[in-house]
């Protein structure tokens, strides 16, 4: 799940670091699949609440494809339904593989590691790292390529 920002000002600074690193990790990713042995595909994926049960996401899908073709009437309904069920949000992952290895790794946890400081997956509330954020408000670049690529670089050290 997305972390939980604590107020307005930390939520403008990961608005204004998300994107960049996002580019800088996918651009970093991309630099090491040219000289490893590991090829890489990207995959939109859905991440769901922890304890969803499969009978759950399987209603959850049907009711949003159904939402799809219903009459305002019948979109009302389902919405109504949704809002009590759990919702997934929109990933997007790396898959490495490798012979017959394969490895799936989060891209936006990556990002999260890297606007955050200290951050670790499922703690419902972060700090911004703001050494990547200069004086002047604005992205400090050159620290958040430097982030970006000591971590996409220890991820790759530590596959199998």
């Amino acid at each position: 799940m997305p972390p939980k920002i604590s107020n307005s000002v930390a939520w403008q600074q990961a608005e204004l670091l998300m994107q960049p690193a996002f580019i800088r990790v996918v651009d970093n990713i991309r630099k090491l699949l040219d000289v490893s042995s590991w090829t890489g595909t990207y995959q939109d994926v859905l991440i769901w609440p922890t304890g969803t049960t499969d009978e759950t996401k399987a209603i959850v899908t049907k009711l949003l494809q159904d939402l799809e073709a219903a009459t305002p009437e019948q979109a009302l309904e389902i919405r109504e339904t949704l809002s009590g069920l759990p919702m997934p949000h929109p990933g997007y992952h790396l898959c490495l593989q490798r012979q017959e290895q394969t490895v799936s790794i989060d891209l936006w946890e990556l990002c999260y590691q890297v606007c955050f400081r200290d951050y670790i997956a499922g703690h419902e509330t972060v700090d911004i790292d703001t050494s990547l954020i200069d004086e002047d408000g604005e992205v400090d670049w050159q620290r958040l390529d430097t982030k970006a690529k000591e971590l996409v670089e220890r991820v790759f050290a530590n596959l199998p």
